[in-house]
């Protein structure tokens, strides 16, 4: 199993051993079925890409893919426009438009507005060491500006080591077995981004942190997660008895020194990747 399978399975047990159910939801189902969870609090997670673990799950399939295109629509092309988040191949924000046709002023609008990514990039460049390197898209003014869904994966930290480039991705809320979880699109993307980050800053992928103030599974997708756990069971005894299981990769196949907007989703490649099938489906809280 990857490192990030292991996580997934000890999260899972942590979360049917302690979690807690909320009360009220926010979240309904499509059917308007108050959409309850199971918790926990303070989930930590940590990967060193510099060591090959980059955090995929093989429980089931990651579209690795659309999580890097909804990177780019955050910062690299940012926009809250769903038209234009179509355009770059991201369809799943359809639920949360305001009303024209937007997400809010959220995710790549404020990105746009401060001009994080540019500002970061150009810190790291300029004082390495510098502990300074935030970049947070919960910005009270823009909070209160619009309607919306508030950033879930909100902040950033950014630290050089030596030649490497380490980086910490603070999350509010997480949806564990949709998106938040070990080996998740969330944490896909934002290593993703660790990569690209360092690509063009000279440096080298490192330490990929990712915290989750509160994680859950929603009261629909309990059979799935004691699916994943199934499969996770046939996988370690496979790897008991001596099965090679191929540990996944992603590749970034650009030049050092690169611009940020130059990298196109053809420079990645998913090495070794052979998630358990056949997918399973998952029904989202809105």
């Amino acid at each position: 199993m990857t490192k990030a399978d292991k996580y997934l399975v000890n999260d899972i047990h942590n979360i049917l051993d302690n979690g807690y159910k909320d009360v009220n939801p926010r979240p309904v189902y499509e059917d308007g079925t108050p959409a309850y969870t199971i918790s926990v609090n303070h989930v930590v997670r940590k990967y060193d890409l510099s060591k090959g673990e980059f955090p995929i799950c093989t429980l089931r399939y990651q579209a690795w893919k659309t999580g890097i295109r909804e990177i780019f629509t955050i910062y690299q092309k940012p926009t809250n426009v769903l038209s234009e988040m179509k355009e770059m191949g991201v369809t799943w924000w359809d639920p949360w438009d305001i009303g024209d046709g937007t997400i809010g002023q959220r995710y790549g609008a404020t990105v746009k507005r401060y001009d994080l990514i540019n500002n970061l990039i150009a810190d790291i460049k300029k004082d390495p060491y510098g502990r300074r390197k935030i970049v947070s898209l919960w910005q009270e003014s823009d909070l209160r500006e619009t309607p919306g869904l508030p950033p879930c994966a909100f902040l950033t930290i950014w630290n050089v080591r030596r030649n490497y480039l380490d980086m910490v991705l603070v999350q509010r809320s997480g949806d564990m077995l949709t998106a938040s979880g070990a080996g998740g699109i969330n944490e896909i993307q934002y290593a993703a981004l660790l990569m690209m980050i360092a690509r063009v800053t000279g440096l080298e992928p490192g330490v990929f942190t990712h915290f989750v103030a509160n994680e859950q599974i929603y009261d629909r997708h309990m059979e799935n997660a004691d699916e994943m756990l199934r499969r996770a069971a046939e996988l370690d005894a496979a790897e008991t008895a001596g099965a090679e299981i191929a540990i996944p990769e992603l590749v970034l196949h650009k030049e050092s020194g690169c611009e940020f907007t130059d990298i196109t989703l053809d420079d990645f490649e998913m090495v070794n990747y052979a998630p358990i099938k056949p997918q399973l489906k998952f029904e989202l809280g809105i």
